[in-house]
């Protein structure tokens, strides 16, 4: 079995290449999947892709026509690729399911923490030997509501953590856990009360259809207007444009964020240089309550080996014909 690594980085491939263990051929390509890019993963088997790759309908059959019948996916969310039709071609495809929720809550905390007690602009300041404490004042998050919409894996360790602050805490999700109600005393509660009673926010929900846009004009307009909103789920779960409003309208005090609706072409490259078209996300960072962070939630060591592991654990599965529990869309036959 042959495996090409789609969007490879730097800080990753040791840890594949340790999980891997000289067992399979691996090659190692740092741009992402795309119409462009499908043409080099002839003569493999296997490919590994990331959330930034576009497994297209497009990609998919010329993939399909170059021999590639796995795909795995470095990432938990594959919102990126349509499973029923992979599976119609007859691609196995298969994720990582839980590589890390400590590292997205933890992540999420440290936004949180960031942007509450202003530590940017303190460093800045420091940086030029500016020690004045004008523009510093934050919040204890004793004693404060916190809002977390999804409550899985990760959603339960903010929990968790958020209880750790002396947080009143609000829950919201189709499917409660009563553990967390129990050992942390949080409430599950409709969106509407969630919105207007949590001083902050953090989002940890998949992207769905369900949850596209959750957070939108009405959702905004509903918000304590010095609520921070944290986002380590995916960018469009929240309405960018309805965002940009409400922070030009002070409806929210700040926005803290690993992700982005429109990463595609932005996202996982160094732009410096070249700067970037997305008028948008150059309006986002030029807010000083906005503080984004290049989708880096998954860089812990914990995580990355998890996901290198699980990666090959898949390949293992496929080179010894069974159904892993990884595997998305089993139940569903090709055509």
């Amino acid at each position: 079995m042959k495996l090409l690594v789609y969007s490879a980085k730097e800080f990753e491939i040791p840890f594949l290449e340790k999980a891997n263990n000289g067992k399979y051929q691996v090659t190692y390509y740092k741009e992402a999947l795309d119409t462009h890019t499908a043409i080099k993963a002839i003569g493999y088997n296997s490919i590994s892709i990331f959330s930034g790759d576009d497994p297209s309908l497009i990609v998919l059959e010329e993939l399909w026509d170059l021999g590639v019948r796995n795909i795995t996916l470095r990432s938990t969310g594959h919102n990126n690729i349509q499973i029923h039709t992979a599976k119609r071609f007859g691609f196995k495809v298969a994720n990582v399911p839980n590589y890390s929720p400590y590292a997205i809550a933890e992540h999420a905390t440290s936004l949180l923490l960031t942007l509450n007690r202003k530590v940017i602009l303190a460093n800045l300041r420091a940086k030029n030997y500016n020690f004045i404490q004008n523009d510093l004042l934050g919040f204890d998050l004793n004693g404060k509501t916190v809002g977390i919409i999804g409550t899985g894996n990760v959603g339960a360790i903010m929990v968790k953590i958020m209880h750790g602050f002396g947080c009143h805490i609000l829950t919201h999700d189709i499917k409660p856990n009563l553990d967390l109600v129990s050992k942390y005393g949080t409430r599950y509660v409709g969106l509407q009360e969630l919105y207007s009673k949590s001083d902050i926010i953090s989002l940890h929900v998949p992207l769905t259809q369900e949850t596209h846009y959750l957070l939108d004009d009405s959702a905004f307009k509903i918000m304590k207007n010095n609520v921070i909103l944290i986002n380590t789920a995916r960018g469009a779960v929240v309405d960018t444009s309805a965002l940009l409003t409400a922070l030009g309208n002070h409806l929210i005090g700040a926005y803290g964020t690993d992700v982005y609706e429109h990463e595609k072409g932005t996202f996982f490259r160094d732009n410096s240089k070249t700067g970037i078209k997305d008028d948008q996300l150059k309006k986002l960072l030029s807010f000083s309550n906005v503080l984004l962070t290049p989708h880096q939630g998954f860089i812990t060591s914990e995580a990355l080996t998890n996901i290198a592991e699980s990666t090959f654990y898949n390949l293992d599965c496929w080179a010894e014909g069974v159904t892993g529990k990884n595997e998305l869309g089993w139940q569903i036959n090709t055509l």
